[in-house]
């Protein structure tokens, strides 16, 4: 039942798309920064608190599951509809900016993937390994 997810998306579309118009001001320019991106954030922390609190019915898991699976290429299309050749007519900010994140998101997947994992020092200790 997908139409149980709606509501939850709508209200963190809206909450995104709020927020990044607030960003855009206060950066002084008249767009909307990142607001679909916040909205995706909004609608996992949203979701997860109700799973976690037993909020949410099993329909309206399947349904944010639903409309999370097809939230990527949402996503894409959106940014697709932006002005990219404005971005990088008006400067190399825009370019920088990209490799930037780029760089430190591969600097970090080391990082996240070893999060949850046993450190081998303490996976010997667990074992009764004496050096």
């Amino acid at each position: 039942m997908a139409i149980y997810g709606t509501a939850l998306l709508s209200i963190c579309l809206l909450g995104g798309l709020i927020a990044g118009k607030l960003i855009g001001v206060a950066m002084g320019i008249d767009a909307n920064v990142g607001g679909v991106g916040i909205a995706m954030l909004l609608l996992i922390l949203a979701s997860g608190r109700l799973q976690s609190a037993g909020l949410m019915a099993k329909p309206t898991q399947n349904g944010v599951l639903f409309w999370s699976s097809i939230y990527i290429p949402i996503v894409v299309a959106m940014a697709a509809s932006q002005n990219v050749r404005a971005a990088v007519r008006g400067g190399t900010i825009a370019i920088l900016a990209g490799v930037v994140v780029v760089i430190v998101s591969f600097a970090l997947v080391p990082l996240i993937s070893g999060i949850g994992q046993p450190s081998t020092d303490s996976a010997s200790e667990s074992r009764g390994d004496e050096a």
